[in-house]
Parts: C-alpha cells; sequence; structure tokens
C-alpha cells in the first residue's frame, strides 16, 4: 500500500537531485516582492511599447536634429530658388519696358508727324 516513489517527489534526497518545483514557481519569502516587481516591469514595458511604438525603447530611439536641421536647409534653398527666380522675371519684365521705351522714342524721332511722349 504504500509507494515508495510518493516519498521522493516531496523532498530531494541529495544535492544531485533535481527539485520537482522549478525555481521561478517556488515560495520564497519575498514572493510578493518579486510579483509586485515583475508587475511594474511589465508596465514599463507597456508604457515604452505605446509611446515609442516599434521602436521598443526610448534609448533605440534616434535623433530627430539631423533631420530637422535637414529639412531645414531644403526649406531655405527652396525659398531662395524661388527669390532669385522672382528677381530674375523682375529684371527682364524691366528691361522689356525699357527696350519699348527706347524703342517709342527713336520711332518719334524718325516720325515727326508723331506725337511726342515728352509734355
Amino acid at each position: 500500500m504504500t509507494d515508495p516513489a510518493a516519498g521522493e517527489t516531496a523532498a530531494p534526497a541529495g544535492p544531485g537531485d533535481r527539485d520537482p518545483v522549478p525555481t521561478p514557481m517556488r515560495r520564497t519569502a519575498d514572493t510578493e516582492r518579486h510579483i509586485l516587481q515583475a508587475a511594474a516591469l511589465r508596465r514599463r514595458q507597456l508604457r515604452s511599447a505605446l509611446l515609442y511604438g516599434a521602436s521598443r525603447s526610448w534609448r533605440q530611439r534616434l535623433s530627430l536634429w539631423p533631420a530637422a536641421l535637414i529639412g531645414l536647409v531644403v526649406v531655405a534653398l527652396i525659398v531662395a530658388a524661388i527669390a532669385v527666380t522672382s528677381a530674375f522675371q523682375q529684371e527682364q519684365e524691366r528691361k522689356e519696358r525699357e527696350e519699348r521705351e527706347r524703342e517709342m522714342q527713336q520711332s518719334s524721332l524718325f516720325d515727326p508727324g508723331a506725337p511726342s511722349p515728352l509734355p
């Protein structure tokens, strides 16, 4: 009626025998502290996953300064190109207007019947 195998699983016989209860499941004096620490770790992991997404944690996140600086340089170049183009067009229009005025003055010198642009 007595089973010798049942007595062996209750307590290990020697240092070479395996413990039937795994270490994480074993009762210790600080069980509650370990459970609270595990819960706090899980909360931190979930918060990091929510805040930082696939990057896993803030430590692995790349700095945004280089990208922001490059973006500002690109915007400055675009604004400068627009300003240069606008100034060039205004200069061309001014030259065309002066050329037209010069042609009108020259044509009035050769045509005596034409009204003078001068008052």
